[in-house]
């Protein structure tokens, strides 16, 4: 059992956000509140030997000793780390000036808890001398598959997985759901009513893994279709949700061309629905799609895949595939089954054929992995971490 974040180790982010530092002076890592930006910071700030500083914009006393920014940072060498920058704007400036010495005395980590886009509006004066790493929860290939179900139910968040009770890992993601509303989206610039938020974000958890239907949200909430779509593209900027996008080309059938919504963490989705066992969470309604929404961000994770590379395919006659990925010519694609008795189906086979597919993977809750055709496959979930190359 992992009992403390010094025994998961996240390796893989830790190499790439090194070879991005090592290739621009300002590295951002963006990601949700409390997914462990900070931990990571400080390991990369340990492999350097501590040479560098850090700074939390959330303190007032390191807010204090940047009132001359200039002057507070301008004589520091190695890795300097600005957490939550969202809070201080005003250094993107700065960060450009001292980005551009030479010779170059420092490199600059920032950390922000604000939506790429905001803080991409906020850095344009750092163009072409700043790269952006998103940080995601946990996967199962650093907690190990035996503790994939544990990753399912509490979701990816360190202090809700290294909880020492479900009730206590729920009562952590009950509190970050509030605070999440009330205290995190405002300060990101989302001026919609907290109370209004929680009840669309519970709404959408009803609705996790379907196509998304802006006219029956409208409905629900009494307002037009634009604004229920500002507050779902608000959720999503915000790393709370994620909108697969459909794929669609002339194929000569008529194809879905609405986004399919996920809340982002399983953990998140299951403290939204109220359930804190797993017991509660096979016997619900939704535990399919929970399970779909799981493997989903599992995968992607694994293959190192781009939201700009993640669709899914539905046709109006009734053929799908639950997850596509488009690099290049390479098109992989994945179909998610919470069964133990794996088998092709009509859909994938169609699939195959309409996108040219390279590779079909049929991921289910079994235990063994198979061939079932020429370029087709079953792979049990908890291999996902073994036979899942990432992507090149």
């Amino acid at each position: 059992m992992v009992e403390s974040m010094g025994m998961i180790t996240r390796s893989r982010h830790l190499q790439e956000v090194s070879r991005l530092l090592s290739a621009f002076p300002v590295v951002a890592i963006l990601g949700a509140r409390q997914v462990g930006k900070t931990t990571l910071a400080n390991a990369l700030l340990e492999a350097k030997g501590k040479r560098g500083a850090r700074f939390d914009l959330e303190d007032p006393g390191a807010r204090a000793r940047l009132a001359d920014p200039m002057l507070a940072l301008s004589g520091l060498r190695g890795l300097i780390v600005l957490d939550e920058i969202q809070r201080r704007p005003e250094l993107f400036p700065v960060l450009r000036v001292l980005a551009d010495r030479k010779p170059r005395r420092a490199r600059f980590l920032v950390l922000g808890s604000a939506t790429p886009e905001l803080l991409r509006q906020s850095s344009e004066s750092l163009a072409g001398r700043i790269a952006y790493y998103v940080l995601p929860g946990l996967a199962m290939g650093e907690v190990g598959p035996k503790m994939g179900t544990r990753l399912w139910l509490r979701g990816g968040f360190p202090r809700s997985f290294l909880g020492r009770s479900d009730r206590e890992s729920m009562e952590w993601r009950l509190a970050f759901v509030r605070t999440f509303v009330e205290r995190d989206l405002p300060m990101l610039g989302v001026n919609v009513a907290a109370d209004t938020l929680r009840r669309f974000w519970t709404m959408l958890a009803h609705y996790h893994a379907q196509l998304w239907n802006a006219s029956e949200f409208g409905r629900s909430f009494g307002v037009a279709d634009t604004t229920v779509r500002g507050y779902l593209d608000k959720l999503t900027a915000a790393m709370a949700l994620r909108q697969l996008a459909p794929w669609h080309e002339n194929i000569g059938k008529r194809q879905v061309r609405a986004p399919k919504v996920y809340v982002r963490d399983a953990g998140l989705l299951h403290a939204l629905l109220n359930l804190p066992t797993l017991a509660d969470l096979e016997n619900h309604p939704k535990a399919g799609a929970s399970w779909e929404g799981f493997i989903l961000d599992q995968i992607v994770q694994q293959l190192g895949a781009l939201p700009q590379e993640c669709y899914f395919w539905r046709t109006h006659t009734g053929a799908e595939l639950d997850l596509l990925i488009v690099r290049g010519r390479k098109r992989l694609g994945f179909e998610i089954k919470r069964t133990t008795a794996p088998a092709i189906t009509r859909s994938m086979r169609s699939a195959m054929t309409d996108l040219r597919l390279s590779a079909l993977t049929l991921v289910h809750a079994g235990d063994d992995s198979f061939p079932l055709a020429k370029n087709i496959r079953a792979l049990s979930w908890k291999a996902i971490v073994h036979e899942l190359d990432p992507l090149k």
